[in-house]
């Protein structure tokens, strides 16, 4: 008990406490209500699947966030990837590793350029993809009908191995996310991340070139969408312009990255976080659906997760607040967020 006294829960610690409180409710209320098993392999599975694609846009979406930007653009990135990948492929094995090399490409550069307008123009992230988001639209609502392409028989394989309850997309999920959260910890622009998030001026002033970090960010989190698109078409078969739209993945992300106790402010949140937050909303939403609950009321769930998170998150930063004179500054600050 001695060597408890004295320390605080961190924000991640919260989310995983959460995560295991919901785990064990999910787990009575499936029991009670249905007579069904909670950690019977397809249930397990179902919840992983669903987080494996949420994940690794909600993964991307954390960088953009910790830089103090944004990104709304990313479902139509999903939908992009999807139909660029399965007309790349066209039903051959053969196509393909160019199939994914091209659509990464492709949302890559899209990322690119919402960085370059975030950091050169000045244009705030949430307005620079949504302008990205709109022109995305355009082109798909103009240049894209009905299905499109076929996947390939080797990568339409991905959606249906598994290990034991794990699909393989979640293997990928948590592969990205080992990389993203090494970047953070251990590489000079995962730093500077932190910095430029904290405070863009004061990482001007100690030598940052804040506009790499930016763009950096955005580049990787249209990139990881991308990924997640190319998992839903190993999934749907087909190349689909409406996948990304009807999976929410632009307001699901924000809300997991933010549930995982990340600063929509930027500067201060991790990786780690944002995957408990994606876990609590997948073992939700299975709950919620194995249950029975009409899809208002999940949505009013999932909002009053949201912000009893927030208000206990701005709650604790207020409480820890240090003096002025004590506050750690610039980088320094930073790499204290890192950590």
């Amino acid at each position: 008990m001695n060597l408890l006294r004295g320390r605080t829960l961190t924000s991640t610690g919260i989310v995983y406490v959460v995560l295991v409180a919901a785990i064990l409710i999910g787990a009575v209320l499936t029991t009670v209500v249905k007579d069904r098993n909670f950690f019977a392999e397809g249930n397990l599975t179902a919840i992983l699947t669903f987080a494996s694609i949420l994940g690794l846009v909600a993964i991307g979406q954390t960088l953009v966030i910790l830089v103090g930007s944004l990104d709304l653009s990313v479902p139509y990135v999903v939908s992009i990837a999807c139909v660029i990948g399965a007309r790349q492929m066209d039903g051959s094995n053969s196509n393909i590793v160019p199939a994914i090399l091209a659509a990464l490409a492709v949302c890559a550069a899209i990322g690119a350029v919402n960085g370059l307008i975030v950091s050169l123009l000045g244009v705030h992230g949430f307005i620079a993809t949504l302008g990205m988001a709109l022109i995305l639209s355009g082109y798909i609502a103009a240049r894209i009908e009905g299905d499109q392409g076929l996947v390939a028989p080797a990568f339409a394989k991905i959606d249906t191995t598994h290990v034991g309850p794990v699909p393989t997309e979640a293997l990928v999920m948590l592969a990205a996310a080992l990389l993203a959260i090494l970047l953070l910890r251990k590489s000079r622009l995962g730093h500077h991340m932190y910095a430029v998030g904290g405070n863009r001026e004061v990482a001007r002033l100690s030598g940052i070139r804040t506009a790499v970090p930016v763009i950096a960010a955005h580049t990787l989190c249209s990139t990881l969408a991308g990924l997640a698109g190319l998992m839903l078409l190993s999934r749907v078969s087909v190349g689909k312009a409406s996948i990304g739209l009807s999976g929410n993945y632009d307001l699901m992300s924000i809300a997991a990255v933010v549930l995982g106790g990340t600063l929509l402010a930027g500067g201060k949140g991790n990786v780690t976080g944002t995957l408990g937050g994606v876990l609590i909303f997948a073992v939700m939403d299975q709950v919620m659906s194995v249950v029975g609950v009409a899809p208002f009321t999940q949505d009013v769930v999932r909002g009053l997760v949201i912000v009893l998170a927030v208000a206990v998150y701005a709650r604790r930063e207020l409480d820890r607040r240090p003096a002025p004179f004590d506050r750690p500054t610039g980088l320094d600050a930073a790499l204290q967020e890192s950590r």
